[in-house]
């Protein structure tokens, strides 16, 4: 059995003059925010063994902050593909996983998390901000992980 946390980044930072999207931060509601989502993965008893993200700036302060309260001490994987990713590009960074890794949290963007989200599981929302989705997948490779063994075991967003 492998478990998948796909976690799309929290509010970003009003865009500045000639800043590149890429560079935004998050804003201070969204370091709260992703502070408090996280501590919802402690509360459940939730480990992961991976924490993958795209290295835009508000994605990674996500996955630090996610990995301060989490007390994850590994090394954050950062993949540029998870920066403006087609569904295909993410589900191969899913699947070429190392099957040691039973539980991975992936943090990204939208629109690439909710087409993700529509593939494994025909999920008929969008995507929310700051949202973690759980899924299970009934295999024990990431190879193998499809629409097929997928299983939605919850999806949480912050209140606005």
């Amino acid at each position: 059995m492998k478990k998948l946390y796909i976690v799309r980044h929290t509010n970003k930072a009003n865009e500045k003059p000639g800043q590149d999207d890429y560079d935004r931060e998050l804003s201070q509601k969204g370091i709260e925010e992703a502070r408090k989502i996280a501590q919802k993965f402690v509360d459940k008893n939730v480990t992961t063994d991976l924490i993958v993200s795209s290295p835009a700036h508000r994605t990674k302060q996500t996955a630090e902050i996610f990995a301060e309260v989490l007390n994850y001490d590994k090394s954050i994987m950062y993949n540029e593909v998870l920066y403006m990713a087609f569904v295909n590009e993410l589900l191969e960074t899913i699947s070429y996983t190392f099957d040691t890794v039973e539980n991975m949290i992936l943090i990204g963007h939208n629109p690439s998390l909710t087409a993700l989200a529509i593939t494994l599981v025909d999920f008929k929302e969008k995507f929310e901000i700051g949202g973690i989705m759980e899924i299970e997948f009934d295999c024990n490779s990431w190879i193998d992980i499809s629409k097929e063994n997928a299983k939605l075991v919850s999806y949480i967003y912050p209140e606005e």
